[in-house]
């Protein structure tokens, strides 16, 4: 793992997990050893987080200037608690995760009474377990390509149970609570789909770029599918 991302891991870890977190916690968190735990904490300190304790004790980190202070109303509070509680319900683990690493920065540069407020806030969401089937594949792979604009090639299994080997630009992904979907321009049929991401058994990197299409792509998808 590259040092700024083991470090903003221990900072994430240092925020999120109830203080004093113990060294072998924070170990466990950021997948190092004890000794280069010790190392990055000193790393830290050094660059000026203010993080209180030592070994043995554990540690707690009392003020992050890497970030600059914000300040939101109680009710914009509720609503980053309420699209978190959402977000764990229809997300993968992988989004998930990076939503409560988000969350927790944010509130780590709060002041007291509105970090007291994120921690017991009263709106939440509540749905049954999703009932979706399975995805397998690399989700990140999917993301990655989406953002980079570069072409995906798919196995797919339609609702008839028809396998076809295809070539997508993706536009975008949509999760819900029955599916995940891909929504995309299949370059075979030369017209938007959108595929059940459950349903790719295979997807790897296409190697082409369709940029600068997807804004515009998208735009005509997005239309299409309000006027049906």
């Amino acid at each position: 793992m590259a040092r700024t991302d083991r470090l903003m891991r221990l900072m994430t870890a240092l925020r999120s997990l109830p203080a004093p977190v113990t060294a072998a916690r924070l170990a466990a968190e950021t997948d190092v050893s004890p000794r280069q735990l010790y190392r990055d904490i000193a790393t830290l300190r050094a660059g000026g987080a203010l993080i209180d304790g030592a070994p043995g004790v554990g540690y707690t980190l009392t003020e992050d200037p890497a970030l600059p202070p914000q300040s939101f109303d109680r009710l914009e509070i509720e609503a980053l608690m309420v699209a978190l509680s959402a977000l764990e319900q229809i997300g993968d683990d992988a989004l998930a995760t990076a939503g409560r690493a988000a969350v927790a920065r944010i509130i780590a540069t709060l002041p007291d009474r509105m970090a007291r407020q994120a921690l017991h806030h009263t709106m939440m969401t509540w749905r049954p377990a999703p009932d979706r089937p399975e995805v397998t594949i690399d989700m990140d792979l999917l993301r990655r390509n989406c953002w980079d604009e570069r072409s995906l090639r798919i196995r797919y299994r339609d609702a008839q149970d028809r396998v076809t080997d295809r070539e997508v630009w993706p536009l975008a992904m949509s999760y819900s609570d029955r599916s995940l979907m891909l929504m995309a321009h299949c370059r075979m049929r030369m017209d938007f789909r959108s595929f059940n991401i459950a349903r790719i058994a295979q997807a790897e990197d296409g190697g082409d770029t369709f940029r600068p299409h997807r804004v515009p792509l998208l735009r005509e998808f997005v239309a299409r599918y309000r006027d049906d």
